[in-house]
């Protein structure tokens, strides 16, 4: 017993690689004891042989790392990090691409869609400087766009504020984002506006059809026909050493295309424009007439768009014009009918329309002409109270309005009557006007008569 208790405690001897395989080549560690030449004291131990593994030759002396086992170079790690960053950037930017592409064409397609409203006409004023931002905000809170965003992001993005012009716009409330946008930029190819501008209508009411086609807004045209330097470069007619006071009698009556959203200096200049080339064509036609004015009454242009505004709103039909216009002619050409008033209905109308807080006999007047408003004083266009012709056109005549002042017919008239239906019974003497008021026939032969005090002799009872 106690024998084999010796024999466990007897060490173990390890045994080293030299004693196992005799002239196998053995590492020895620089520095320390085992640095002997004793090959034996240079022997690795079976420990650290084992973890090495099993080696049999020159092949197996090269380790693990040359079979791809062992930890990579730094520069590998360094390139799969470069490729996860590239990746992962990549499909960043494909992220954002996609919501950028789906922004864009929601955006483009809300921008398609007809606006909030039912085709109400909205004046804009945009400020100097203005950004999309600004333009979106004034257009929503106009109801001019559903959202300020959506318009704002619209104009930004699909649009350039630096076209937008400062100054007053005209759009609808109907119309798309789109629409909005080639207007207020002032688009070439934008929409275009048809406007008939029938003759004998005001600058009032011409206002009110151009804003109707929305080419500009009503008070912005009104701004501009009266504006003394447009007016002057223009060349309108003036009075003598005046400045012109609009532009009535001088935006004339035709059918026109006109690009929404125009700015209202440039439709001033059209109509205007189109005034100048019809003038030159009659008065080619009719010097002798413009001539013999000019003698007899000192006229120009000016007054002779006058008259015939008057004659253009007295008679719609087109063989009175002439006849009209010789009852105003006879009479201030006439020197036994005193005073030389020309008792024009529609000029008393045309003095409410143009400032209706001058005369207190303008006050509720919506188009028809009463007693009161033809013996207003205050009334500066009535020519009930005043001798001559009005301060200035009451409407914008036709080429056959004008015509028929320079050739009025060869007839001693001076009073007219409407019968119905739109024509009028015409007079020389002013018992026979009383007749055709009355509905009687005219006496026969016709007794020439001295001319009744104005007040009751009008030219024209309605």
């Amino acid at each position: 017993m106690q024998g084999r208790q010796q024999r466990r405690r007897r060490p173990v001897r390890l045994l080293r690689v030299g004693e196992l395989i005799p002239g196998a080549r053995q590492n020895r560690p620089r520095g320390g004891p085992s640095s002997s030449k004793d090959p034996a004291s240079r022997a690795p131990s079976p420990r650290a042989a084992s973890a090495r593994g099993p080696s049999s030759g020159p092949a197996s002396s090269r380790g693990p790392a040359s079979r791809g086992g062992g930890p990579r170079p730094p520069s590998s790690r360094r390139a799969r990090a470069r490729g996860r960053k590239r990746r992962a950037a990549a499909i960043a930017l494909g992220a954002v691409t996609a919501i950028a592409v789906a922004f864009f064409a929601t955006l483009a397609l809300l921008a398609r869609q007809a606006g909030p409203g039912g085709g109400r006409p909205i004046a804009l004023e945009v400020p100097p400087g203005a950004t999309a931002g600004d333009v979106g905000r004034l257009l929503a809170e106009a109801g001019g766009a559903r959202s300020a965003f959506l318009a704002s992001a619209y104009l930004g993005v699909f649009g350039d504020a630096r076209r937008i012009a400062p100054g007053p716009h005209l759009v609808d409330d109907g119309w798309s984002l789109s629409q909005v946008r080639v207007a207020l930029e002032r688009d070439p190819g934008r929409a275009r506006g048809k406007v008939v501008i029938p003759e004998g209508l005001h600058r009032f009411a011409v206002a009110e059809r151009l804003e109707g086609a929305r080419v500009c807004a009503r008070e912005a045209f009104l701004a501009a026909s009266v504006d003394p330097m447009l007016l002057e470069a223009l060349d309108v007619p003036a009075p003598p050493g005046a400045t012109p006071e609009s532009a009535e009698g001088f935006l004339f009556p035709a059918t026109y295309e006109i690009p929404v959203d125009t700015p209202a200096p440039d439709v001033v200049r059209r109509l205007v424009g189109e005034s100048h080339t019809r003038w030159t064509r009659v008065a080619r036609t009719h010097a002798e007439g413009i001539a013999r004015l000019e003698r007899d009454l000192g006229w120009g242009r000016r007054e002779i768009v006058t008259l015939a505004s008057m004659v253009e709103k007295e008679t719609g039909a087109a063989e009175e014009r002439p006849l009209v216009a010789a009852v105003f002619l006879n009479r201030l050409r006439d020197p036994a009918f005193t005073p030389k008033l020309l008792q024009s209905d529609p000029t008393a109308g045309y003095g409410c329309v143009r400032d209706r807080s001058v005369a207190p006999s303008c006050a509720g007047y919506e188009g028809r002409v009463t007693g009161a408003m033809n013996r207003d004083r205050l009334n500066a266009y009535s020519t009930y109270v005043r001798e001559g012709l009005p301060p200035g056109p009451i409407a914008n005549p036709g080429e056959a309005s004008i015509a028929a002042v320079l050739a009025p017919a060869d007839a001693g008239y001076l009073y007219f009557v409407a019968s119905g239906q739109g024509r009028h019974r015409f007079s020389t003497t002013y018992d026979d006007h009383r007749r055709a008021i009355r509905g009687e026939a005219p006496a026969e032969p016709p007794a020439p008569s001295a001319a009744p005090p104005a007040s009751a002799a009008p030219a024209a009872s309605p």
